[in-house]
Parts: structure tokens; C-alpha cells; sequence
């Protein structure tokens, strides 16, 4: 199956397995969507998360899903941003906050994948790849 923009498939999987409730979602592999899972790792956004890169041609990330007590997902918003389409830059002034601030935007800079806030406090713009809270 060929993906026009492997980004939103990978954010919409996540999505889909939540709507399920599922406990782990299987992910086709790429260096970008290894950076994401680890930010939203390192967020608390997910529980824990394994890249298997023998598995297949490209590999494969398993995530496991992250529900409060009442058996809800931790992530309530999952959104795209940029798109192949319609790419979304942003300076460092420009940077989204996300509810104020609760909830964190994917930044892909020229030091690499990171989130909104980091990439204010090192004043480096990029473009804006999706928001998640």
C-alpha cells in the first residue's frame, strides 16, 4: 500500500487503535516517525514503545497506548498540521501553543524533531508538523 503522507497515517492508526481500545498499536518504521513516538514518549503521551527494524522491508515501531483510570486515552487530540499539500512553517515567534500551553506541538527543525517549547526556548523555527493534547 503505497501512503501519500506517511505522518497523518501514523498519527490516524494511533487514533484509530485508541477509538478501539487497544493496548498496542503496530506502526510501519521511518526515521521521522521514530522521533515523533519518542517525543511523545518523553512527554508521557504513551506508556513505552519498541522499534523492531528486522521486521519486514521498512520495520516496525509497537507502541504501547497510554488510558487513565476511567479507561480513557491519555491523548484526547491528535491533528496534522503541515501537510504534502500544504506545508506550515513557522519562525520561532510564530510557534502554536497548544491549549495554552497543555498540550504540545511537533516542530521539524533544522536541529531536528522537537516540540514547541523547546524549539522557543532555543529560538529556532520549523515547520509545524502536528499538535497533539
Amino acid at each position: 500500500m503505497i501512503v501519500t503522507d506517511p505522518i497523518a497515517d501514523y498519527l490516524t492508526r494511533i487514533r484509530n487503535a485508541q477509538k478501539a481500545g487497544h493496548k498496542i498499536v503496530e506502526i510501519p518504521s521511518s526515521n521521522i516517525k521514530k522521533g515523533i513516538t519518542e517525543i511523545l514518549y518523553d512527554q508521557g503521551y504513551i506508556l513505552k514503545y519498541k522499534f523492531d527494524d528486522e521486521a519486514g522491508k521498512q520495520g516496525i515501531i509497537s507502541i504501547a497506548l497510554k488510558y487513565d483510570t476511567s479507561k480513557r486515552p491519555v491523548i484526547r487530540e491528535l491533528g496534522r498540521i503541515s501537510r504534502p499539500g500544504l506545508r506550515q512553517y513557522a519562525s520561532a515567534e510564530e510557534l502554536p501553543k497548544v491549549i495554552n500551553g497543555l498540550g504540545i506541538a511537533i516542530i521539524s527543525t533544522s536541529k531536528g524533531l522537537m516540540t514547541d517549547k523547546k524549539a522557543r526556548q532555543n529560538h529556532i523555527g520549523g515547520e509545524v508538523l502536528c499538535y497533539v493534547y
